[in-house]
């Protein structure tokens, strides 16, 4: 059984930075896409970035381009969210997503907004 347990989270003034972990068992998912999604207050959950994993490519939604940056080691089976230069919009709980099948297409179920695991999420809050 596949785990994510993400933690860095925090409050941070804007022009801040923080650094999300996300720590994989139960299995390696060194070929499997993985990245992130957000949930802000009374609005919908979204993506945020993602890796593919075996075609090492990565994607980001328009409104954190420049600003955050996805990694993996698979030596530790985790994934990483660099935030940089954040913003009170990007305040929202951050959840850890992967897709279940290694070597999938390049973004798996993460290109359907449902991904097959989640993490429990971490709150990231950027105060004015």
């Amino acid at each position: 059984q596949v785990q994510l347990v993400e933690s860095g989270g925090g409050l941070v003034q804007a022009g801040g930075s923080l650094r999300l972990s996300c720590a994989a068992s139960g299995r390696s998912l060194s070929r499997n896409p993985m990245g992130w999604f957000r949930q802000a207050p009374g609005k919908e959950r979204e993506f945020v970035a993602a890796d593919s994993g075996s075609g090492g490519s990565t994607d980001y939604a328009d409104s954190v381009k420049g600003r955050f940056t996805i990694s993996r080691d698979n030596f530790k089976n985790a994934v990483y969210l660099q935030m940089n230069s954040l913003k009170p919009e990007d305040t929202a709980v951050y959840y850890c997503v992967a897709d279940s099948r290694p070597g999938t297409t390049t973004w798996g179920t993460l290109a359907t907004g449902v991904p097959d695991y989640w993490g429990q999420g971490t709150q990231v809050t950027v105060s004015s």
